[in-house]
């Protein structure tokens, strides 16, 4: 029979214990570096999101980026153009008096429509029984601030249901069936000013 040697056996086990508690305490050592470089990820994520945040309350600050009400700018090479409304100038590009055009067109063609199907239903002419005059956000896109888009939607609507519910184009044209706001009465509207 072989004698046991406890002396190696003892040594083996003890070299067993070492590696075994070793590797646990890389394995911590792991856990705390993966502990700390997430916060380290987050730290950073959470100061790039204010930076994101600073950059977006700028942009919405009167910057040359946005007057605050809803007017993107884009870069400084775009046109921009001032609106006058209600004793004060707001300032938009290209895409923002495009659409607040579209909105004074959209509102005379809508309100045409409504003037028209009054006057031939034999109701009485009022154009702010309309629900899409009193909710003025037909077409809307929020590239421009709402209130903005409904005063201008609304203004065209008004002229717009005059002429359907009178059978008349005081403020419009007719081409081809097809019922657009004139150029001098949106511009009377609008007011806009390239600057």
């Amino acid at each position: 029979m072989r004698k046991i040697n406890f002396k190696k056996i003892a040594a083996v086990s003890a070299l067993g214990l070492a590696a075994v508690l070793g590797s646990s305490s890389v394995a911590d050592a792991q856990n705390i570096n993966n502990k700390e470089l997430y916060k380290q990820e987050q730290k950073r994520a959470e100061r790039l999101e204010k930076q994101q945040r600073k950059l977006n309350e700028r942009d919405h600050s009167g910057n040359d980026r946005s007057n605050g009400n809803g007017y993107y700018n884009g870069n400084s090479n775009a046109n921009r153009y001032r609106v006058y409304r209600g004793g004060r100038y707001y300032n938009t590009d290209n895409r923002g008096a495009e659409l607040l055009r579209q909105a004074v067109n959209a509102g005379y063609q809508q309100g045409y429509e409504a003037g028209r199907d009054d006057r031939s239903s034999r109701r009485r002419s009022s154009w702010t029984n309309s629900n899409v005059y009193r909710q003025g956000v037909y077409g809307y896109e929020s590239y421009v601030d709402r209130s903005q888009y409904q005063y201008y939607f609304q203004q065209g609507f008004q002229r717009g249901y005059q002429d359907g519910y009178n059978s008349r184009y005081q403020y419009g044209t007719n081409n081809g069936g097809s019922v657009n706001i004139l150029a001098s009465i949106l511009g009377s509207i609008l007011n806009i000013q390239r600057y």
